[in-house]
């Protein structure tokens, strides 16, 4: 539900252009996000709690994504850039994770110190000294108060989240699509790893990673250069498939790879062990924020509770976000996020089960808009499960 008051209050640059090209927008901490792109003006879609008449106009951005390449408007991340001579010793002991070398993004839980999580943040070394944490944008003022709050000597935070914006580049074609627009050695960048390019005449941080599962770049510029950037990317990916596409695919992608999000998959009520979090964190560094709490879970068996994917047999409507889990009329969890996954041809959900439930295969039910439908637990990533797209 998307609701109109206040609206529109804070653009991305690029956003008259995005809305002349067909996009319908949402918010995100007054920040208006691109969810699907329209066929026409007079497209407008109809409010059901099934599959809306923008369903086939998500498929088709998903089925873009998935065989040639889709854009994507990033501006909605958080981004904190963290420099000092205190910088690494402090993102070390913030972060539960290994830091990554320079030139490398590393995905990172933060804890509190009773063990649940704070963020699931992505860090890049960009190698001169310069770190970026980013996360979830509505998180901004949070986050930010958890770093002061827990703020280090020799250390600086800021946040350039409207400053630095940018777009995602995801699919097969997404190399050859960059490739034409920097001299640079954008083929040599790995996956995870990150560097500064220049695309075009933009001089920009890019970094290799994708949350859709396929080959990606995330391409950040100034906020000045949004709208060029974004013309730029058209006219090179014009003969190769390239087409905008919103959030609501992406959430249709990000299922079929059993990629958590903030708020549905990550709370701060939860423990990286119960949402699979637990596996970045590096048990071996020193002390950081949480750790003795983390290991005093992991050392007592783990959590009774653990995040699974489900398939789920729907009809004309997907599981959304808390929707009871049933097991031979008990109740066994709940569903924290849920959609079609438009690759697999399957509705899909995450959901939040009781350790007994959670084998793969496990026969279960769930209601889904008034009606009991059969359910089944399944493995991780049921879109290409051992992450080869992403990283070729």
């Amino acid at each position: 539900e998307q609701l109109p008051a206040g609206r529109p209050l804070k653009m991305a640059p690029a956003y008259s252009d995005m809305t002349a090209a067909g996009a319908r927008w949402g918010a995100s901490w007054g920040l208006e996000l691109p969810l699907y792109f329209a066929p026409s003006e007079d497209f407008e879609e109809k409010p059901t709690l099934k599959r809306s008449n923008a369903f086939p106009l998500v498929a088709e951005e998903c089925k873009a994504v998935r065989e040639t390449a889709g854009l994507l408007d990033i501006s909605g991340f958080s981004r904190f850039e963290v420099t000092g001579p205190g910088a690494e010793a402090w993102l070390d002991h913030l972060l539960a994770s290994k830091l990554p070398a320079p030139g490398r993004a590393k995905l990172a839980p933060m804890l509190a110190p009773d063990g649940r999580l704070k963020g699931d943040l992505t860090v890049f070394n960009w190698g001169d000294g310069t770190w970026w944490i980013m996360g979830s944008y509505y998180l901004r003022e949070w986050h930010m108060r958890w770093f002061h709050d827990h703020m280090g000597d020799g250390v600086t935070v800021r946040d350039i989240s409207d400053a630095t914006v940018g777009f995602g580049v995801f699919g097969p074609n997404a190399r050859k699509i960059v490739e034409k627009l920097t001299d640079g050695p954008i083929a040599e960048l790995p996956f995870m790893g990150c560097g500064t390019f220049d695309i075009g005449l933009y001089r920009c941080k890019v970094g290799r990673l994708s949350v859709a599962g396929e080959l990606g770049y995330e391409i950040h510029c100034s906020a000045a250069e949004h709208i060029g950037l974004r013309k730029l990317l058209l006219q090179a990916g014009a003969d190769l498939g390239l087409r905008e596409v919103g959030f609501n695919a992406l959430l249709s992608l990000r299922l079929e790879k059993s990629f958590g999000i903030w708020s549905a998959e990550f709370t701060q009520g939860y423990t990286p062990a119960q949402t699979g979090m637990d596996r970045w964190i590096a048990w071996d560094k020193g002390d950081f924020i949480g750790k003795e709490a983390a290991q005093a879970e992991r050392d007592s068996g783990g959590p009774s509770t653990h995040i699974v994917t489900l398939e789920i047999d729907a009809d004309e409507a997907d599981a959304s976000g808390f929707e009871p889990v049933w097991q031979n009329g008990q109740r066994v969890g709940f569903v924290t996020s849920g959609g079609y996954g438009h690759t697999t041809g399957k509705s899909l959900a995450m959901a939040m089960l009781d350790r007994s439930a959670t084998a793969e295969g496990t026969e279960l039910t769930v209601h889904i808009v008034g009606a009991e439908r059969p359910a089944k637990v399944i493995a991780p990533s049921p879109y290409d499960p051992s992450g080869k797209a992403m990283r070729t």
